[in-house]
């Protein structure tokens, strides 16, 4: 993946961070980040495709990280939250991505900005919809000698 999109999830992670705490209107946080510069070395588009469409899709993932979550979503620490549900947005849709992919960025994220080991729960309940949303591409990922 490139360096512009990681930086793009790391910003949509800060924005939908905000839009969760302060509950901002989506259009004044995203000028916010166009205008203090804090895109500069992101992939633009996709900063705006997540920061609009984890809130579109926001009953979809939140239902889907609700099945294997240990609490309600609305509990969850909020950084991670923004982490889970960039995840999930992109298991869901986008399936262009592979799911390695997804998964790698969302750890590097709680990495980034996640409470010490966070990376692990983050992974583990990711890794759980992977196998749900995308259990073909999971097998052939285990499996890449079979012919499927």
């Amino acid at each position: 993946m490139s360096f512009a999109r990681s930086n793009a999830r790391k910003a949509a992670v800060q924005a939908l961070y905000q839009w969760q705490i302060a509950g901002h209107n989506l259009e004044l946080i995203e000028q916010q980040f166009f205008t203090d510069e804090w895109l500069k070395d992101a992939q633009k588009n996709y900063f705006k495709e997540l920061l609009h469409g984890v809130p579109e899709h926001l009953v979809a993932i939140d239902q889907a990280l609700a099945q294997f979550v240990d609490r309600p979503v609305e509990k969850i620490d909020p950084v991670e939250r923004a982490v889970l549900r960039i995840g999930v947005y992109e298991l869901l849709y986008r399936l262009d991505m592979p799911y390695r992919v997804v998964l790698n960025e969302s750890v590097n994220l709680a990495k980034t900005f996640g409470a010490e080991g966070s990376y692990r729960y983050i992974n583990g309940i990711l890794d759980k919809i992977a196998l749900q949303n995308r259990p073909l591409e999971q097998q052939a990922q285990k499996n890449p000698h079979s012919n499927s």
